[in-house]
């Protein structure tokens, strides 16, 4: 009878350890901050004989696998990582301490088999990161007045970041709201109104929130506004007439007086002064007005998408300075004709 038994038992400890090794139980996924700790448990049934091993890998095949243990033994010195072997459970946990962002991704429990036979399952580790703006991201844009124009903005992070778009000091934007949620910002119809600094921002409660800075430039046909139309004064004294430019790409700015470019000289003092990319004020001042001198001059800027140009009528400013302007030019016959009309 005693044999009987003696075989039994060799018998069943023969089959147990015939069995294929099976991993019972595995860490579920896990969410951790930078800093944190955390413990990836791995229990192995009939595994006794076979080698139990940690395993980072990269599902999308970038890099290789790397090996962190083997059976109760780490591979990689790490003072950060520590590994705990319970022999009454047939676990191995492995311990990662003052997680970086390097951590996060897929860890595996490997049993070899063989060379190349192997059972595994495997566990997620997610490091919470504050977001980042991706690269496939608009940076700058130049575009003409009336296009179609189309903002993008993404970004990556651990959880996934939201989108907001801004102006810069809170402009309204195209759509007619301040803030406009979405990675892609839409403008049907482009204006020089809409042109300037636009702020991709992107927020997921970790961290402070990334932000873009995008600069959108809209290139547009001169547009010119002057303070005054008409400006009177008396001879011999000085005028400044003036001119706001508005254009993209900075226009070419000129006076003309009787179909003649004027330059500086004894008689005109001619002055640029550009307040930003697209807005140019221009002054032309005469010097000491003559009889000459009165009459229409036309401020005209120019750049690749137009042409604007505006008259500045000069008149001789007192009843008898115009008395004597209308004496002078009579002087000149085809002039006479305004002493007749009057």
């Amino acid at each position: 009878m005693k044999n009987i038994y003696g075989v039994l038992v060799l018998c069943i400890n023969f089959v147990y350890s015939q069995r294929t090794p099976i991993i019972s139980h595995i860490t579920q996924k896990s969410i951790k901050d930078i800093g944190g700790t955390t413990e990836l448990k791995c229990t192995v049934l009939y595994a006794a004989d076979f080698s139990v091993l940690w395993v980072k890998v990269d599902k999308e095949r970038f890099t290789e696998p790397v090996t962190f243990s083997s059976g109760s033994s780490l591979i990689i010195r790490d003072s950060r990582l520590s590994l705990t072997q319970d022999t009454d459970s047939n676990s191995y946990t492995l311990q990662i301490n003052d997680i970086q962002e390097t951590d996060a991704g897929f860890y595996r429990c490997e049993v070899m088999l063989g060379l190349t036979n192997k059972i595994t399952a495997d566990t997620e580790l997610v490091v919470r990161r504050r977001p980042f703006i991706s690269d496939n991201s608009t940076r700058s844009l130049i575009v003409n007045e009336g296009q179609s124009v189309k903002l993008e903005c993404y970004a990556g992070g651990y959880p996934s970041p939201i989108i907001s778009w801004r102006r810069a000091n809170n402009a309204i934007l195209a759509n007619g709201v301040s803030i406009y949620r979405g990675n892609i910002l839409e403008i049907p119809v482009i204006t020089k109104e809409d042109r300037g600094t636009y702020y991709c921002v992107a927020e997921n409660g970790v961290g402070k929130g990334a932000r873009r800075n995008i600069a959108l430039e809209v290139e547009f046909a001169p547009v010119i506004m002057v303070p005054k139309r008409r400006l009177g004064q008396a001879l011999q004294y000085d005028i400044d007439l003036e001119c706001h430019v508005e254009a993209y790409p900075p226009p070419a700015i000129i006076w003309l007086n009787n179909g003649v470019q004027l330059s500086n000289n004894q008689h005109y003092r001619i002055s640029h002064f550009a307040t930003t990319d697209e807005i140019t004020d221009t002054t032309i001042r005469i010097i000491t007005i003559e009889n000459r001198q009165y009459g229409d001059y036309i401020c005209k800027a120019s750049n690749v998408l137009g042409t604007a140009e505006v008259i500045v009528t000069v008149y001789v400013n007192g009843w008898k300075q115009f008395q004597k302007y209308r004496h002078h030019n009579c002087i000149y016959k085809h002039l006479c004709l305004l002493n007749k009309e009057h």
